[in-house]
This record gives structure tokens, C-alpha cells and sequence, in this order.
């Protein structure tokens, strides 16, 4: 569809779907290049993200036991992971925007350039993500122990004033309006909660509660619900994205901390936020398991990141040479 459309005469650039087949047809209409070379473009896009994505997780597990680091080596190579992020599409973009998010909030201070870069890149594509991002962003100024007041208070008036103009924009693409109206907000739930339910993978999550939302959107379809391949492959990614929210839940539960320096509030104000509004509008599986990843790579390295004990640097211990009579 994107690479048929950008074929097009009078291709126009607007934010969203517009913005994909404006950046398709520079490829396949000035450049020349067929549906598969500009798959391979959009595959390079995707390819940045699970490679941000990857060194997060191991930076994180540098000194954990390699089981782990071999679980983050399944975690990248999962199909879903692949699959969606390698398409002409918005996946493939929103991805690598959420892998440079994420590997920016590891040292935001000296990475903030490429932080702003990964908000103006999901700003292109969906908007109402990169609102989520600067919210994010605000709230981890405010509570930030690094920066001084003064640090504070200009961080956080840029962050509210980048806020006061993404976010109407953001309601404006969603189709809510400006926001000012809580019943047009009620109203837009409502209505998304009820579409898309004519495909084989619409659930209804009109009559689910707010934890049972949560679930389905991150973790359906289960292996007894899969009808297809494609259904079980994705089933195969759930059982391991459970298993680990399960132990890596339990984790935090416990109050296991990590001593990375990453700014962690930013990260779980987005992925938190994000994964909430996303549950309560999202009443297809199908489009589930492909966005969920603008926010299953910061939750996945959150808990990860708590799992497992550090280990000991071995030293080497001196040489005995023995005594030596005299």
C-alpha cells in the first residue's frame, strides 16, 4: 500500500501515514529503486533500533550470568521482533525511534541531542507516541536529583512548551480534537474500543477490565488461541515476554534496584503511560503485536536489567614462592 502509493504524482509530506509514503516515494520514485530495495531501506531503519535495543540489554548484563545475556539474544532475535521492524511501514521507523530513546536515556546528559533526534522521528510517524515521550521527558526533570534548580526550571519550561504544542497535535492526529473536552476524550476511547472488530483477532475490550487490557494487548494471542502460523509465532514471542515481566516483576516487587545511572523515571513514565492508553484503544490483536514494540524494548530492558546477581571479579591471587631458609 505505502509503496504503491508513493508512486503517485504530488505525493504531499503530513505527519503519520502521509509522512511514510512521502519518505517511500524519494526512494521509489527519485531514486529508482523497486518494492524490495526500499524494503531493504526501511530494514536498515529497523536494523538501528534492535541494534540500540541490543546494547541497551547488554550493557545492562555485563556482569550477569550469560544465561541472561543469552536471553537477550533470543529477545532480539524473536520473530516479531524482526518481522514488523524489517517492513515498509510505520513499525519499522517508530522502532528505531524507540531503540535511540531508549539507548539515550542511558546517559540523557551527554546523549540529549539524539534523545530530541528519537522524539522528532516519532513525532514523523505517530505523534501521539512522541507527546507520550516529551511527558515523559518533563516528568524526569522534575524529579531529577542530577540536575540543579536552575537546570530544573529551564529543562522543565522547554519540556512543557514542547509539550503545549506536540501534545494538541498529537489529539489532533488521533482524532480527539485539542483535548479540552473530557467527554470528546470519553468519546474517542469508547469509539476506538469498538472498532476493528470485524477481523478474525478483534477481542472485546469494551467489557474487560483495565489489568485484563493490559494482558491482552501485551501478551495475547496465547498458544491454545492460535489459528495460523503467523498467530503461533507470535504466541512463541508472549510465552517469553511472560515469563520474563513474571521474573522480572517479581524482581522489582521484591525492590531489587539497578545501579546503571540510566534516567529509569523517563523510562517507566513512557513505557507505563504509553502501554495503558494503548490498551484501552486497541481491539485487535493483529495491531497489537506489531505496535506493542514502540514500548516493549524499554519495558523488556527495565526488567532485565534487575534479573540476576552481579558477579565477583575474579582477582588473581599473588604467586607463593614458599619461604626460603637463610
Amino acid at each position: 500500500m505505502y509503496h504503491r502509493a508513493s508512486l503517485m504524482e504530488h505525493v504531499e509530506f503530513e505527519l503519520g501515514t502521509s509522512a511514510v509514503i512521502f519518505i517511500n516515494s524519494f526512494f521509489s520514485d527519485h531514486l529508482g529503486l523497486s518494492f524490495l530495495g526500499c524494503f531493504f531501506v526501511f530494514n536498515i531503519f529497523g536494523v538501528i533500533g534492535i541494534l540500540a535495543f541490543y546494547a541497551c540489554m547488554k550493557s545492562s548484563l555485563h556482569d550477569k550470568s550469560p544465561y541472561l545475556k543469552y536471553l537477550a539474544l533470543i529477545i532480539v532475535f524473536l520473530p516479531s521482533v524482526n518481522f514488523w521492524s524489517s517492513a515498509i511501514g510505520k513499525d519499522s521507523i517508530a522502532f528505531m525511534a524507540t531503540g535511540l530513546a531508549l539507548w539515550a536515556s542511558l546517559n540523557l546528559h551527554r546523549r540529549m541531542p539524539l534523545m530530541v533526534m528519537a522524539v522528532l522521528v516519532m513525532l514523523v510517524v505517530r505523534p501521539h507516541m512522541a507527546g507520550l515521550m516529551v511527558i515523559a521527558l518533563s516528568v524526569s526533570f522534575v524529579f531529577s536529583r542530577n540536575v540543579t534548580l536552575l537546570q530544573r526550571i529551564v529543562c522543565g519550561v522547554a519540556s512543557v512548551a514542547a509539550a503545549a504544542v506536540m501534545i494538541p497535535m498529537a489529539l489532533e492526529y488521533a482524532g480527539v480534537g485539542d483535548g479540552s473536552d473530557v467527554d470528546a476524550v470519553v468519546t474517542y476511547i469508547e469509539g476506538r474500543q469498538g472498532e476493528n472488530m470485524s477481523g478474525g483477532s478483534s477481542v472485546d475490550i469494551a467489557s474487560m477490565s483495565l489489568p485484563m487490557q493490559l494482558f491482552t494487548y501485551m501478551f495475547r494471542p496465547l498458544i491454545f488461541e492460535a489459528r495460523s502460523i503467523f498467530q503461533l509465532a507470535a504466541a512463541v514471542d508472549n510465552i517469553i515476554l511472560l515469563c520474563l515481566f513474571a521474573f522480572g516483576g517479581w524482581a522489582v516487587f521484591k525492590g531489587r534496584m539497578s545501579h546503571l545511572g540510566d534516567n529509569r523515571t523517563f523510562l517507566w513514565v513512557y513505557a507505563l503511560l504509553s502501554w495503558g492508553i494503548l490498551a484501552m484503544t486497541t481491539a485487535n490483536l493483529g495491531i497489537a503485536v506489531r505496535q506493542k514494540w514502540m514500548i516493549a524494548p524499554v519495558l523488556i530492558y527495565l526488567l532485565i536489567s534487575v534479573l540476576g546477581e552481579q558477579r565477583a571479579m575474579k582477582r588473581e591471587k599473588p604467586v607463593s614462592h614458599g619461604s626460603h631458609s637463610i
